[in-house]
């Protein structure tokens, strides 16, 4: 149905599959289809499809009915594609069932893409992502980038937006890119009038890095073990290459080789991540403040933490653990 201005609203039709995301299916009905420009008039159309039409199971104890089967994909300005069950089996692989690359296959290529958490595997199955950034929920980051090298992984962002095809980070980062979507199409004013009506931030800091859980590793029978535990219970003290040499009683030469070939990283890189995730547990499970924290994990001062958290994070702590505490 067009609007007065005799245009169509924007097409955008949800492709579903066995097992999807009930909640990520919602998203994107609800935040399209409450974007309406300043006279209320629908600015988007919203479809959902299969592969046929009917009754298609969800990843929970009921199952939804699909009007639509791939035709309607035809006629789509905006394809999205959550994520389901299917996602996280070994049949994965870098596959796609046969109904669902035909259903895909008739996406007009002007149309947009956008997955949703591991809908980025079926998006990077059919070669759309090929030189392209993309990112997926933080668990599958890495095989994501091992099965598919020619796409461009990003572990640390909630979405990307690379020339017409996009991908967001886990479920409710859905709801970042969908925003994102509105703004991109219809500008700043109408994405907030629909984060407002949904109750949700416009615009979240930072990227999925905040949310990877990272406890701090116990010692092994490595040989920079020694070492390592030792930096662990230290580390608030101000720790140089060749205390941990010392520890390990080797070269600091020797160090870094046995280092980067036991964890991937140089020890001052591995103390960095130690003394980030421990600040990360103090400002989720403590009130005390930051220079405090920033004293017992080795950053020394507030200033200095605030910029670690700045380049690792995207966000600052204050930010961190208002998002992870729920306190001002």
């Amino acid at each position: 149905m067009s609007d007065e201005r005799g245009r169509a609203p924007h097409r955008v039709v949800v492709f579903v599959r066995p097992g999807l995301l009930p909640m990520e299916l919602g998203i994107v009905h609800r935040l399209f289809g409450t974007a309406a420009d300043e006279d209320g008039r629908p600015l988007y159309s919203v479809l959902t499809c299969a592969t046929a039409p009917g009754e298609v199971a969800t990843d929970t104890d009921f199952s939804v009915h699909v009007p639509h089967g791939p035709k309607v994909l035809e006629s789509a300005d905006t394809v999205v594609v959550p994520a389901a069950v299917e996602d996280y089996g070994p049949q994965r692989r870098g596959r796609l069932a046969a109904p669902v690359r035909a259903a895909l296959e008739r996406v007009p290529a002007s149309a947009r893409l956008a997955s949703i958490c591991t809908g980025s595997f079926v998006l990077a199955a059919t070669g759309a992502l090929e030189g392209r950034r993309a990112t997926t929920h933080w668990k599958s980051c890495a095989e994501l980038a091992s099965l598919y090298p020619e796409v461009d992984v990003d572990p640390d962002v909630l979405y990307t937006d690379d020339r017409g095809v996009l991908t967001s980070a886990g479920v409710a980062a859905g709801i970042d890119l969908c925003l994102h979507m509105i703004r991109e199409d219809h500008g700043v004013e109408v994405a907030n009038r629909v984060a407002r009506g949904t109750v949700v931030p416009p615009h979240r800091e930072g990227g999925q890095a905040q949310y990877v859980d990272r406890p701090v590793p116990q010692a092994d029978g490595a040989s920079t073990a020694a070492a390592r535990t030792y930096a662990l219970q230290r580390l608030g003290e101000p720790l140089t290459l060749e205390d941990l040499a010392r520890q390990a009683a080797m070269s600091v030469r020797t160090l870094n080789r046995r280092f980067r070939q036991e964890t991937g990283v140089t020890p001052m890189q591995w103390l960095g991540r130690q003394r980030l995730d421990y600040a990360r547990r103090l400002l989720e499970r403590s009130d005390e403040p930051v220079d405090r924290i920033a004293a017992r994990a080795g950053f020394g001062t507030g200033t200095a933490m605030r910029q670690h958290f700045r380049e690792a994070l995207g966000v600052s702590p204050r930010a961190y653990r208002n998002t992870f505490r729920g306190t001002a």
